[in-house]
C-alpha cells in the first residue's frame, strides 16, 4: 500500500503542475472504487481552479473553492501525470485534464476513493475520514511525549499500535518495521511496556526512518508509481529489514525472522530487539 512517503512524493509531484490551474474537465472512467466516485463530482469542479494540492495522512486533497477533493490511492493505487494523447490503459479509472497536462488515478484492485466535501458541510479536518487521525510524523506535535502518552493506553503490540494511525499517521508496515529495528524494539513488544526512554528512541526512528523514504523518493512497492510515472522502488535499497527473511542482520549478523502482525508481515532480528 503506497504509505505517507509516497503520498508525499505524488502530492509534491502534482502540486508543481495543479496549483493554480483550472481543471478543464474531470472525467469518471469507473466509478466503483471503494467507495463510489459522486455521479456530480465532474458538474462540480470541471472549469474550476485548484487552490492547493495538499495531504493528511495518506489521503491526497485538491482544494478548490467551494470545496475539497479527498483522494486515497487504496492498496497499489496511483496518480501519475501522462502526455494529453496518452491512451488509457486498464485500470485507469479517473483522469483530471489540464491546459497542459493530464493526470490518471491507476487503481487495478479499486480499493482507493475519489471523494468531495462540501466548503459548507463544514471544516474539511472534520470529515470522518480524516477526524480521528493522529498527528503528522513531520509536524510540531509529533513529540517523544505525545507517542510515549498514546502507546501507554495500548496493551495491543507496539508495531500493529503504531500502525493504526491514530496516534501519528504515515507509519504503514514496512516503516513500522524499519523503525523498530532500528530503534532495538521487539515488535510483538507490549505497547504499553515501553519506557519513556525507549519510546524516545522510537520517535527519532520514525521520523529518520520516513524521512529517508521521502528523500529517496519513497517506495518499496512494485506496482506504485509517482506523478511523473517513475516506479518509486526507491526505499528498498536502503531497508535493513523489511523482506530480508533469512539474511544476516545488519548489526550481529543472525538471520532476520518473520512473523504475521494484524495479517501483514513483520520482519524483525530476535537478538537486536528485544521486548
Amino acid at each position: 500500500m503506497p504509505e505517507l512517503p509516497e503520498v508525499e512524493t505524488t502530492r509534491r509531484g502534482i502540486a508543481t503542475v495543479m496549483n493554480g490551474q483550472t481543471l478543464k474537465e474531470f472525467i469518471v472512467h469507473e466509478s466503483r472504487m471503494r467507495w463510489p466516485i459522486p455521479a456530480d463530482l465532474p458538474e462540480l469542479i470541471n472549469k474550476q481552479t485548484v487552490l492547493a494540492c495538499e495531504r493528511r495522512g495518506k489521503y491526497l486533497l485538491l482544494r478548490f473553492a467551494h470545496g475539497t477533493q479527498l483522494i486515497h490511492l487504496g492498496m497499489s493505487g496511483s496518480l501519475r501525470r501522462v502526455p494529453l494523447d496518452a491512451p488509457r490503459i486498464k485500470h485507469d479509472h479517473a483522469e483530471w485534464v489540464f491546459e497542459e497536462a493530464r493526470f490518471l488515478l491507476h487503481d487495478p484492485r479499486r480499493f482507493g476513493s475519489v471523494l468531495w466535501h462540501s466548503a459548507s458541510s463544514g471544516e474539511l479536518l472534520d470529515h470522518p475520514l480524516l477526524s480521528r487521525l493522529g498527528v503528522e510524523p513531520f509536524s510540531e506535535a509529533f513529540t517523544p511525549q505525545h507517542l510515549y502518552e498514546g502507546l501507554q493506553k495500548r496493551k495491543l503490540a507496539v508495531k500493529p499500535t503504531l500502525m493504526g494511525g491514530d496516534i501519528v499517521v504515515g507509519v504503514g508496515n514496512i516503516y513500522a518495521s524499519e523503525a523498530l529495528f532500528r530503534a532495538g524494539i521487539h515488535p510483538e513488544a507490549p505497547a504499553s511496556s515501553l519506557s519513556f526512554a525507549r519510546v524516545k528512541r522510537l520517535h527519532q526512528h520514525i521520523v529518520l526512518t520516513l524521512q529517508e523514504a521521502l528523500d529517496s523518493g519513497g517506495s518499496t512497492l512494485r506496482d506504485y508509481v509517482n506523478a511523473t510515472g517513475e516506479p518509486g522502488a526507491y526505499f528498498e535499497l536502503h531497508a535493513r529489514v523489511y523482506d530480508k527473511l533469512g539474511l544476516p542482520c545488519p548489526k550481529c549478523g543472525r538471520s532476520i525472522k518473520r512473523i504475521v502482525q494484524s495479517q501483514r508481515a513483520t520482519y524483525f532480528c530476535s537478538a537486536c530487539q528485544r521486548r
